[in-house]
């Protein structure tokens, strides 16, 4: 396999969700096909300039909107980020609330998460290597106060933004029971979606900041109005909210032009490597060579 280190096209990443499959003024767009050692992304990612900041944007599910939440090359679409350089992962996703104060067509940047997926790959790290990053802040702190900057000072007609709260990740496709919505209000969770968690661990093993934009769609079925959720009633939503996603996207990115903020992420695998570089096999040194480049020890090249 040939050795890939980032190749600095892109300091920032754009993530689309549901509704979100493309990113509206980018100049000079051009369409990347990239593979990685987890295999293909969801799609190919649209390189191109945003406030004089290159970007790179990839639709989560695929422009067609092809691919489940639990079916989603996550390992795949944050590597190949990583291929480009991106340093800045802002990610956009439908989610229900599980609170009465959270509306739909609001927007919540979570700060924690809570996973009740079953078995989807949470880890570049394996066959050979462990590591164990720090996760009690799961989005970036000073990512998401750029965000939270960058939001207040956009125009939203019928929107509001929420600082922080509790992301629960569960596995879908089927939306909640009754009991289940209950019980996560119970644990006093925040808003429920399918798809965050995953890219939040990769993207701290990937040493990039990560942040999530959680577009709230509908109440989930606890709410006595909303005890069926739809699909049309979320799909109605989705297309409302996608412009204010894009109007934010693009004040986040302008902020990050100016003036991009340190992260603890861009040093996550600074302590969090434990096996000695000599036992570790060439093979996952070569794998993982876009992750590990700043680590000579780990270093591909280096005779194991």
């Amino acid at each position: 396999m040939a050795i890939q280190q980032p190749s600095s096209q892109a300091r920032i990443g754009i993530i689309g969700g549901s509704g979100l499959y493309q990113m509206e003024g980018l100049e000079n767009p051009r369409e990347v096909q990239l593979d990685t050692p987890f295999g293909p992304p969801s799609d190919a990612f649209i390189l191109g300039s945003l406030c004089g900041e290159r970007v790179a944007f990839l639709a989560r599910h695929g422009r067609g909107h092809q691919l489940l939440p639990g079916e989603l090359p996550f390992q795949a679409n944050i590597y190949a980020m990583k291929l480009l350089g991106v340093e800045y992962i802002i990610s956009a996703s439908a989610v229900g609330s599980l609170k009465e104060h959270l509306r739909p067509r609001d927007i919540v940047l979570p700060d924690q998460f809570v996973d009740r997926t079953k078995a989807r790959p949470s880890t570049f790290f394996g066959e050979g290597l462990v590591a164990h990053i720090s996760f009690d802040q799961p989005i970036c702190p000073q990512l998401s106060r750029l965000v939270i900057e960058a939001a207040r000072s956009v125009e939203l007609p019928e929107t509001r933004i929420h600082q922080g709260g509790t992301y629960v990740c569960i596995e879908g496709p089927a939306f909640s029971t009754l009991a289940e919505s209950r019980l996560y209000r119970s644990w006093d969770m925040d808003i429920i979606g399918m798809t965050n968690l995953q890219e939040a661990k990769l993207a701290r093993e990937a040493e990039i900041a990560y942040v999530t934009l959680a577009l709230v769609t509908d109440y989930d079925c606890w709410h006595p109005d909303h005890s069926a959720v739809s699909v049309e009633m979320i799909l109605d939503n989705l297309r409302k909210n996608a412009d204010n996603a894009r109007r934010i996207i693009r004040a986040v990115v302008e902020h990050l032009h100016d003036s991009p903020p340190a992260s603890a992420s861009h040093s996550a695998l600074q302590y969090a490597l434990l096996t000695r570089p000599q036992d570790v096999p060439i093979q996952t040194r070569q794998k993982l060579a876009a992750l590990l480049h700043k680590y000579p020890a780990y270093s591909a090249n280096t005779d194991s």
